[in-house]
């Protein structure tokens, strides 16, 4: 679905963009995506919310491990938007509420 992205990008105000917080050998093709997004100049002014699913796995990496791996305080430094980043399980509902939340903030912020 990557290649077909940049026809979204059009006034777009907030970016979620989900990682498989069980799965490590998918982190460096998920960082390389991540980090076409962040340079896209039509996203340059959207917020960031990254998306740790998948922690009601029991091999699920912790939150500490995974911006380790994708060196997420370089990406922060780096990038031009406002990087966020949230556990959540899309299976069981553990942290969507917290991403409702951060996206009507984001909303309300950005009018």
């Amino acid at each position: 679905m990557g290649p077909i992205w940049p026809s979204y990008y059009g006034n777009c105000r907030s970016l979620l963009f989900m990682m498989d917080a069980s799965n490590p050998t998918q982190l460096s093709a998920s960082c390389v995506l991540l980090l076409g997004l962040l340079s896209a100049e039509e996203l340059a002014e959207a917020s960031v919310l990254i998306l740790f699913n998948k922690i009601d796995l029991p091999c699920y990496m912790t939150t500490e491990e995974m911006k380790s791996l994708i060196r997420l305080p370089d990406l922060v430094a780096c990038a031009k938007q406002n990087i966020t980043t949230a556990e959540i399980s899309a299976r069981n509902g553990t942290g969507l509420l917290e991403v409702l939340r951060w996206l009507q903030d984001t909303h309300r912020a950005n009018g």
